[in-house]
């Protein structure tokens, strides 16, 4: 049993090797136990707290166990007090700490640990001084934090402090004796303020750093989206961003809430790898060696958002071009990346460790494989590796591509790599140039002849303002309510996918073309060193003007009018027959037409108003008759309509008046600057154009006033047409 006493290292140990001896009790095997326990060897300082447990297990039922044992500590200490030899250093440490571990099991008395340090402070030079500083650090702090030693022990700790300022130590006792006396009482100071924040952040951060793992996904993506959102969006994502604080291997998770949250939240999703990639850039910059940690779990991070799908591959390789030529060329390139440095390596190993298996096909396989080059070149610029990345590379190529030997290999490759892509450019600027003459050809300006009548009604050929002609001229009398309208509508549909057919087919003969001629290829690569010497801020401030131009054409278009859609059935003549009233079609609110007779009499009554309602079944139409209150709204926007169709009638048949009245005027010599003007203004009100009174509206019912406008092109004139807003 005795033997096994060094091996007892552990307090589970120790306690079943004391309930052991408790068996074997008796007075000789007691003497033996107490001799066993003072010869432990002056090396094997750890096992003094689990002897002093012994003992003190054993002090409950054995008396003379723990006086037996401290007369023996006693008594050695006594001895070597007075020993200024150096062999006899590692005993009196032994001997002391001994003590000090009974001290705190309250088996010493505490008169003895104050003899000894007493002794030490009285005579305190050469091995007193280690023997002091032991027993302080073995039970200092114990002593000092118990009620009836703390004064006397910051007495003790006061001398000491004056001994230490007043005698003349090495450097070695000096900063023992420090060390001894802060470990029993350490500095004031105000304790750490640990940061408080309200319950809603808390929650946030239990979800995302505590409840997220693989099973609760889907149950904390639901809680994400039930949160306040335009409270705790910023602080969301602040969380999101801190991807380093959590676990590595959560990371895919976060990811997989950016991509959940980014159909319901799109702005978060995009701020987040907003900020990812503007951190990546930021570590760039500072090359902080305290943020590599951070570095690390953010390229995981970006790679887990292509992985899920959050974002393209081109940001991916953007990053890594991004990581592996920053700074360089610049007078920081030492600085922000030095030639032992080694880190990038490691960012770019992430990245591709990540998501590079997914770059095995396509036009991302050949985007990886022209970047691996580059790396590669990278990597044997650096010199001799270190083991750890020169491990993770070898595996990276393994699962990736093959990796090159030597800077020859990779030059080589990159010279082969250069001159291909030299090749295929000034192919495509080729193809380019000759697909765009053809394209002049196609579009060479052809003179076009208009006939413009005198009441501004009849056209042989026109242009619509957006490029498109017109085979017909419209005729003023065919263009009768809302049947002109669908008819309209019917042929711009067919002019403009007669448009996409043409254009498809033009697209068909540029790729159909002829190879290009030797001589463009030259003068192809010479156009391509142009482009590439542009200035970047002219580039800048034609992406500008280009955005805003195209913001402008938008917003305009968002304010245009559309045309609500019409029904496509023809009215029977029939429905005009037997009635001398004015009747017409009105386009209904679900979309149906419906013919609508006003009157008093008949079967109607005077408070209702009979309608016939056209209906198609089959390819057979047929109209009924059916009576509508006339509170009714449709009667009441019908009403309203028809009176301010009549008033805009009349309005125009009065200018029309005064206009005929002016050029008689003018005709006998009596203009004057007012009717010049106005007749400036009856031609642009009016369009130009006169027409004869009938029945319906003018131009539209109720859709806006349609008119012509006189434009010149190329020579000649052509007519467009346009809504008013």
């Amino acid at each position: 049993m005795l033997q096994r006493l060094p091996g007892c290292v552990s307090r589970d140990l120790i306690d079943q090797l004391t309930v052991e001896f408790c068996y074997l009790n008796s007075k000789s095997n007691r003497k033996k136990l107490v001799r066993a326990l003072f010869n432990v060897p002056r090396t094997s300082l750890e096992l003094l707290p689990y002897y002093s447990r012994l003992v003190a297990t054993l002090s409950t039922c054995m008396k003379d166990v723990p006086s037996m044992l401290l007369a023996m500590l006693e008594e050695e200490f006594n001895f070597l007090i007075n020993k200024k030899d150096q062999t006899n250093i590692a005993t009196k440490i032994k001997n002391i700490r001994f003590i000090g571990e009974l001290c705190k099991f309250k088996i010493a008395p505490l008169g003895l640990v104050f003899t000894c340090l007493k002794a030490c402070l009285d005579d305190f030079t050469h091995h007193n001084i280690d023997v002091a500083c032991n027993l302080l650090e073995t039970c200092g702090r114990f002593l000092y934090r118990s009620p009836e030693t703390t004064i006397r022990m910051a007495n003790m700790l006061e001398i000491l402090m004056r001994l230490k300022n007043v005698k003349n130590l090495d450097p070695h006792h000096s900063t023992l004796v420090e060390n001894a006396y802060y470990l029993c009482k350490p500095p004031e100071r105000s304790a750490r303020v640990s940061k408080v924040r309200p319950p809603l952040h808390q929650y946030i951060r239990k979800l995302l750093f505590s409840d997220l793992d693989k099973s609760s996904v889907e149950h904390v993506l639901r809680q994400l989206r039930k949160l306040p959102w335009s409270e705790c969006e910023t602080y969301i994502l602040k969380c999101f961003l801190e991807v380093h604080k959590g676990k590595y291997s959560q990371v895919n998770l976060i990811a997989i809430l950016t991509a959940g949250l980014s159909r319901y939240h799109h702005e978060f999703a995009v701020a987040v790898v907003d900020e990812i990639l503007e951190e990546i850039r930021l570590g760039l910059e500072l090359n902080d060696y305290n943020m590599q940690q951070r570095r690390i779990a953010h390229m995981r991070f970006l790679g887990e958002l292509y992985n899920y799908e959050h974002i393209d591959s081109s940001v991916i390789f953007e990053t890594l071009y991004l990581i592996i030529v920053f700074g360089h060329g610049t007078p920081e390139q030492d600085v922000l990346d030095p030639p032992e440095g080694c880190f990038r390596i490691r960012m770019i190993i992430t990245l591709l460790q990540t998501c590079g298996q997914y770059f095995d096909r396509g036009s991302s396989k050949r985007k990886l494989d022209r970047f691996l080059i580059y790396f590669q070149r990278y990597i044997l610029s650096k010199g001799r590796l270190p083991l750890d990345i020169e491990f993770d590379i070898q595996d990276m190529c393994a699962e990736l591509r093959p990796r090159y030997s030597s800077i020859e290999e990779v030059n080589a490759a990159l010279v082969e790599l250069e001159e291909h892509e030299r090749t295929a450019s000034s192919e495509r600027l080729s193809g380019e140039k000759r697909s765009d003459n053809e394209f002049q050809k196609h579009r060479s300006p052809t003179p076009t002849s208009s006939t413009i009548a005198a009441n501004g009604s009849g056209v042989s050929g026109g242009v619509e303002e957006n490029g498109r002609g017109y085979d017909e001229a419209p005729d003023s009398e065919s263009y009768s309510d809302s049947g002109s309208i669908d008819r309209e509508g019917h042929e711009d549909e067919e002019l403009l996918s007669d448009d996409k057919t043409d254009d498809g087919s033009d697209g068909d003969d540029e790729d159909d073309g002829g190879p290009a001629g030797g001589s463009d290829e030259d003068e192809s690569v010479q156009v391509r060193q142009k482009i590439v010497e542009i200035d970047p801020r002219e580039e800048e401030d034609f992406d500008r003007e280009f955005r805003a131009l195209m913001q402008e054409s938008l917003d305009s278009r968002k304010l245009e009018l559309r045309a609500r859609p019409t029904l496509n059935m023809m009215i029977p003549m029939n429905v005009f027959e037997g009635s001398s009233k004015d009747v017409r079609p009105i386009e209904g609110e679900s979309g149906e037409e419906t013919v609508d007779e006003e009157g008093g009499s008949g079967s109607g009554g005077g408070n209702r108003v009979k309608v016939k309602v056209l209906v198609k079944k089959g390819s057979k139409q047929q109209t009924k008759q059916m009576y509508i209150p006339r509170e009714c709204s449709l009667v009441q926007s019908t009403k309203q309509k028809e009176a301010a169709e009549l008033e805009e009638m009349q309005s125009i048949k009065r200018r029309i008046l005064e206009y005929n009245e002016r050029e008689e005027e003018e005709s006998n010599g009596i203009s004057s600057p007012a009717g010049n003007w106005l007749q400036a203004g009856l031609a642009n009100s009016s369009g130009g154009s006169s027409r004869p009174m009938g029945r319906g509206n003018w131009d539209g019912a109720g859709r806006g006033v349609r008119h012509y406008r006189l434009h010149s092109s190329a020579g000649g004139f052509y007519h467009g047409y346009a809504r008013r807003r």
